[in-house]
């Protein structure tokens, strides 16, 4: 497997995170406003670790970050930051347990991506539902008027999840972060201002 050792790449030797990927949290931090001190933020698709790692940086010894992944890491992570080896799709009950116990969380962030097949097509409904899961975990876990990240790859299915956000968010953004490749066809979609899941429009509509 080819190694990029560009300029993101490099930065983030020299920074100390274990991947470039940091870098775009950055900028969607930067442009949005995202992450504040004393926060609480649940990292989902977390390894290796550098939006963790990141985010701990910005919510301060008063605030914690809560990361899973379908992968284990060796990063060593500050004391403000909990790693699970945890899957997403499949929560145990203790892992929804601990969901309850270190949420609701001030922000729900997705950087989950599905094992490419090199089918486009194939590639991007999979990952559709992996920000739809990441969805459903927000309207149990998200509090309100809280925030929302989720990696796509772009493709047909793109607006099933932009309408699920609008649907949730008072604002909705998408968002190709500059240090995203430039023959990545990932975006981030980014929801503000938390309003409620399914049945909370539902109400909204019925008032």
């Amino acid at each position: 497997m080819k190694t990029y050792r560009d300029h993101y790449f490099l930065k983030a030797k020299r920074e100390n995170y274990p991947a470039r990927s940091v870098y775009k949290l950055k900028e969607m931090d930067a442009r949005f406003r995202l992450l504040k001190p004393g926060m609480k933020v649940l990292d989902l698709g977390a390894a290796p670790g550098s939006w963790s790692l990141y985010a701990a940086e910005r919510v301060g010894a008063s605030g914690h970050v809560l990361g899973c992944d379908l992968q284990t890491t060796g990063t060593v992570f500050p004391a403000n930051v909990t790693f699970l080896q945890e899957n997403v799709f499949e929560r145990t009950e203790d892992f929804e347990r601990l969901l309850d116990e270190a949420g609701p969380f001030d922000l729900v962030m997705s950087d989950m991506a599905p094992r490419t097949t090199g089918t486009r097509f194939t590639d991007q409904a999979r990952s559709l539902e992996l920000c739809l899961e990441a969805v459903k975990v927000a309207d149990r876990w998200l509090k309100p008027g809280g925030s929302f990240i989720a990696k796509i790859f772009m493709g047909p299915d793109f607006q099933e999840l932009a309408q699920a956000l609008k649907k949730r968010f008072s604002s909705v953004k998408t968002f190709k972060p500059n240090s995203s490749r430039a023959e990545s066809k990932e975006i981030f979609e980014v929801g503000m201002g938390y309003k409620g899941g399914p049945e909370e429009a539902a109400k909204r509509a019925e008032a």
